[in-house]
């Protein structure tokens, strides 16, 4: 470990004491959220729906994992798509550079495999037109429909580090029946990661032409999935190093 990474637990340690940062954190969680400021960004060309904070976290897991795999459910404008595809180029060019062989994008067998009960047209011609298409699967239809989830399981047979990545409807029943269907094709020592938990943490008119809520959202699915499946837990360190996240207690780890 360098001495960088190893100076991260004493800072977590400080920074979970600090209440004034804890504090400003969930203000600005709450204030963002009904600014709509997630909207204001693009992955290589693509708008990304997401925190920065929470792209970098993303990386992160990518880089360490090296999945071949990275199933994501929540398609939109496709830049979560395009970003997944990006870094598994990057892993496929580093390997290459390692072992001293030529980059050959097209021998690759990594890929994203994403899932939206609604693929625009507008979108889907988008990502059709993307460099970083050819590593990216899609299936239209809602990811808790008994043959969507087929789809996926036999698509994922082939494949051994799968990263999974929720971040469709975000009612309680709809996450939950994600989790019971996609959260253990995680490999050990992988993730699935459940966004926007934040939903628990906002006030109650945050969401007022939506489903979810206070009491039925990602978090309380999250809650009752680790109930009923000791496989994971959850990585409090990555949502206590970003502070800003809209995955706090959604970093769910496979142990076994």
């Amino acid at each position: 470990m360098t001495s960088f990474a190893a100076d991260i637990p004493a800072r977590l340690s400080r920074m979970r004491n600090h209440r004034a940062l804890q504090d400003s954190a969930l203000a600005f969680m709450r204030a963002s959220a009904d600014a709509q400021y997630s909207y204001n960004y693009h992955w290589l060309g693509r708008p990304i729906i997401q925190y920065p904070q929470d792209i970098v976290a993303m990386q992160e897991l990518i880089w360490q994992i090296k999945p071949d795999l990275i199933i994501e459910t929540g398609i939109a404008h496709g830049g979560s798509l395009i970003f997944s595809a990006s870094m598994l180029a990057q892993l496929d060019m580093h390997e290459a550079i390692e072992a001293g062989t030529s980059f050959d994008p097209s021998r690759s067998q990594r890929k994203v495999l994403g899932i939206d009960i609604d693929i625009r047209d507008h979108n889907r011609d988008a990502i059709d037109a993307h460099p970083m298409r050819s590593r990216i699967e899609m299936i239209q239809g809602s990811a808790i429909d008994a043959g969507v989830i087929q789809q996926v399981k036999e698509f994922a047979k082939g494949y051994k580090k799968i990263l999974v990545c929720l971040d469709s409807n975000h009612t309680h029943d709809h996450v939950l029946a994600e989790l019971r269907a996609y959260a253990d094709l995680a490999s050990v020592d992988s993730y699935c990661v459940v966004f926007d938990t934040l939903i628990e943490d906002m006030d109650d008119d945050t969401y007022p032409d939506r489903p979810w809520g206070k009491g039925d959202n990602p978090r309380t699915a999250v809650n009752a999935y680790l109930r009923e499946d000791d496989r994971f837990e959850i990585d409090e360190d990555i949502h206590d190093r970003l502070l800003i996240t809209v995955a706090r207690g959604g970093f769910l780890r496979r142990t076994a």
